[in-house]
């Protein structure tokens, strides 16, 4: 799923196996909002993003602050050669912990 596809959140629920309220409480929405969006109410593009970070990328967002984002972003643009190095040491770390 890339960043801009729409999500289909009953969908992904389902797959999940989790109720409304374990999967909505993740992204800091209350079931009965969730539950709109699921019967087709137009879903915000933040909410679309949150969900797409906590349920298909398996982000924990409670672990993310603003200090390590400062830093991705300071690699990414003024050290983008360290920025893919050490992205792909971390895929192949990940991938032997896996692995293991």
């Amino acid at each position: 799923m890339k960043a801009n596809d729409k999500v289909d959140a009953r969908e992904i629920r389902r797959k999940l196996g989790v109720n409304q309220q374990q999967f909505w409480s993740k992204l800091g929405v209350t079931q009965s909002g969730g539950s709109r969006y699921e019967s087709g109410r137009n879903m915000p593009r933040p909410v679309q993003q949150l969900l797409r970070l906590v349920h298909v990328e398996h982000i924990d967002i409670q672990k993310i602050k603003r200090e390590d984002y400062e830093v991705i972003e300071y690699l990414r643009s003024a050290k983008a050669g360290l920025f893919k190095e050490l992205k792909k040491d971390a895929k192949a770390a990940l991938k032997s912990k896996k692995g293991a």
